[in-house]
């Protein structure tokens, strides 16, 4: 229903390398070299830029390859239109999520998976810049990221739940005995924190910024998992989602602490492409979506 080459041609943009993209299609390097010369002869345009490797898309093969995402995606949700025909829904869902979120997401993919056994779900560590850059080059289903949403970008979104920050900080130390602390004096404590290009670092800078101040952590990292793993050394203290451990529970080395002055609540939410109609798979996904939102907002009520 799309002819393979231009399949071909969606996996070399993808790896950016033509022994890498032959290897994700299982063909030789030359089946898929013949087959990107055989678009171009189709077409009457070069479509790759020509070099001793790999250099990029001619502004033709550019166009060329976003026709060729759009008919992909469109195959994909025509085999999910025809399975639902047949009263069953299957098919792979792919969903890039947010570090902060990646324990929390599972409410939403356990939910997805019980009401349809028979659709496979991959979930992915992206950074939101990864998640909105996959989306539109249609390499993932859907993303979990903050809102709302500010980038050009067109999605639509769906609130999932509203969480405060917590201060989690090793036991037996100056903070023994307090249930909360301002977001101010945090920053005379050593602190592990998400690396900068992370959004969920960004607000938190934003937050010290507005009480006057700035984090100062002596160690970053780009992993949640981490984060946890170092605090529990007893060297430091970091600033997490209450729901990493509300789903994991939290480490017996450590103690939990409001942060207040000011108290903040962050919106994580499902983020899909605008369809229409959408795929079957997206309309499932996001059904259970609005099912969990109305959980958390009953709890909260």
């Amino acid at each position: 229903m799309i002819a393979r080459k231009y399949l071909y041609l969606i996996a070399l943009a993808r790896e950016q390398h033509f022994g890498r993209a032959a290897e994700a299609c299982h063909v030789s390097s030359s089946t898929l070299s013949a087959a990107i010369k055989d678009i171009e002869t189709e077409l009457g345009v070069t479509v790759v830029e020509r070099g001793q490797q790999f250099v990029g898309l001619t502004a033709e093969g550019r166009c060329v390859l976003a026709h060729a995402r759009r008919l992909a995606d469109g195959v994909a949700g025509l085999k999910q239109e025809l399975a639902t025909l047949q009263n069953r829904l299957q098919g792979r869902l792919l969903i890039g999520v947010i570090p902060t979120a990646l324990t929390a997401v599972s409410a939403l993919s356990a939910a997805l998976a019980r009401r349809h056994p028979q659709v496979g779900i991959e979930v992915r560590s992206l950074s939101t810049g990864e998640i909105l850059r996959r989306l539109s080059n249609f390499e993932i289903d859907a993303g979990v990221i903050y809102l709302p949403h500010h980038g050009e970008l067109p999605l639509v979104t769906q609130p999932l739940w509203v969480e405060d920050h917590v201060l989690l900080t090793p036991r037996g130390g100056p903070l023994d005995g307090r249930d909360e602390i301002a977001w101010a004096e945090v920053t005379d404590l050593p602190l592990c924190l998400l690396t900068q290009d992370m959004l969920n670092r960004q607000t938190i800078d934003a937050t010290f910024a507005s009480v006057g101040t700035e984090a100062r952590p002596s160690l970053e990292t780009n992993s949640i998992v981490s984060l946890l793993a170092h605090v529990c050394s007893g060297a430091w203290s970091t600033i997490i989602p209450r729901s990493v451990l509300e789903q994991i529970g939290t480490p017996r080395e450590a103690r939990v602490l409001r942060l207040v002055a000011p108290a903040l609540a962050w919106t994580t939410g499902l983020a899909t492409l605008p369809q229409d109609p959408p795929k079957p798979l997206i309309s499932a996904l996001r059904e259970v979506a609005a099912t969990l939102q109305d959980s958390h907002d009953a709890a909260a009520g």
